[in-house]
């Protein structure tokens, strides 16, 4: 028997208790004003009334939906790019009459610094005291991973719209409330390695990781799928945050023969690779995960950072559909993006759109903010034509990922603009 069946999940708890405490101060006031007539009670009928099992009638309280990213410090373009692209689409879905028969959309977001004990402490605090119904998270798989355990203990889904970690969704929660419409790390270390076979005819590459569970991931990620493109792992060398100069990994990884370097870091990490590869005057194909896009990169890593190769989800530079010039019109009109150029972090824009349009799809189809119905619900949900891609199954009980290498693209910095490949001049 499912959760569900055997026991009142410790959200809907939580709410019962709320409840029953507001329902006990307000029989305090009736008892208080007990000899005086009651002159209208015309409002009753149209709120909420929510009991302890969760279960609620027609309300003109908004939904609230969480956001849980990086919004300052090193990383802040990532959660800035975020914010826009769901504030679109809550826009859009809004105008449009908003869900569960009138209710609009409402986003709260907190700040998690990059920093793993901030996004548990922010996630707990959305869903206990906001009542938000799903939270979306950011850039950062460390604080995502990290913040698992409380979206499985409150029964709320989670969102993904950049943390790429394949543990993120790949996890052993039964059942699974993590969900995401962003990269998943196994399935872009096969797309890169190919990318390098490709491109640059590569028979060995060094791998340069960021010292952390996302580093870790991808660490796998490419060792699973490198013989499958015959191609050796010449070395696999990590570093830390705050670290100043990475030459003596470099040069060991130059030492063993690698071709090209595979590369996984945000922004302000990957940018002190560039500059101690300057250093060893060592000139060889860069191929990155795209941590560098989330943050300050061509102005840290100077001249060399256009040399990166890098993976994104999807490009406004491209010939748009309806729904893409749909989407570039609202950012001019709300954000003045007035150019693809303009558009920072497209890949942040473009998956929380997506999986904004989703989730609100998911809640008119459950008929309900209860996460264990929400979750359902986004595991069968109707056609949807998104921004990215046309979604026929987004989810299913054995992939909570939207997103396939079909969906990537590669893309470079020029200037401070990221562009397509192709578009190298």
């Amino acid at each position: 028997m499912t959760g569900k069946q055997n026991k009142i999940g410790r959200r809907s708890l939580l709410k019962g208790v709320g409840y029953f405490a507001t329902g006990m101060a307000i029989s305090q006031l009736a008892s208080c004003a007990s000899g005086e007539q009651v002159a209208d009670t015309g409002n009753s009928a149209t709120e909420a009334t929510p009991n302890i099992e969760g279960q609620e009638v027609a309300s003109n309280e908004p939904v609230k939906l969480g956001l849980v990213a990086a919004l300052t410090g090193k990383s802040a373009l990532s959660g800035e790019a975020i914010t826009r692209g769901l504030t679109v689409a809550i826009d859009e879905v809004n105008q449009a009459g908003g869900v569960l028969g009138g209710r609009s959309l409402e986003l709260i977001s907190r700040d998690d610094e990059s920093n793993p004990a901030k996004g548990v402490a922010a996630a707990r605090e959305l869903i206990e005291q906001e009542d938000v119904a799903v939270v979306f998270g950011g850039l950062d798989s460390p604080v995502s991973l990290a913040m698992l355990p409380v979206f499985h203990e409150l029964e709320t889904p989670y969102m993904g719209v950049w943390a790429a970690a394949t543990g993120i969704t790949r996890n052993d929660f039964d059942p699974n409330y993590a969900f995401r419409v962003s990269a998943n790390d196994n399935i872009v270390d096969k797309f890169l390695l190919r990318y390098a076979k490709e491109q640059y005819n590569v028979s060995k590459v060094g791998l340069m990781l960021i010292n952390n569970p996302w580093g870790e991931s991808n660490q796998q990620g490419f060792e699973e799928w490198a013989t499958e493109y015959d191609i050796e792992i010449a070395g696999v060398e990590k570093f830390n945050e705050e670290d100043n100069d990475v030459t003596a990994q470099l040069t060991r990884l130059k030492n063993s023969g690698a071709e090209a370097l595979m590369l996984v870091a945000n922004a302000a990490p990957a940018a002190q690779v560039m500059r101690s590869l300057t250093r060893i005057n060592w000139d060889v194909p860069i191929v990155s995960h795209w941590g560098i896009s989330g943050g300050r990169f061509p102005e840290l890593a100077g001249d060399i950072a256009n040399k990166v190769e890098f993976v994104q989800t999807y490009s406004f530079f491209d010939a748009q559909e309806e729904t893409g010039q749909k989407v570039l019109n609202k950012l001019d009109e709300k954000f003045q993006l007035k150019e693809p150029s303009d558009i920072l972090a497209p890949v942040g824009i473009a998956n929380s759109y997506d999986a904004l349009m989703l989730t609100a799809k998911a809640i008119d189809t459950a008929g309900s903010t209860e996460g264990s119905e929400i979750r359902e619900a986004l595991l069968n949900l109707p056609p949807h034509e998104g921004l990215i891609k046309t979604y026929d199954r987004p989810f299913t009980a054995d992939n909570h990922d939207a997103l396939t290498e079909d969906d990537y693209i590669m893309v470079r910095w020029e200037g401070n603009k990221i562009v397509p490949v192709e578009d190298k001049s």
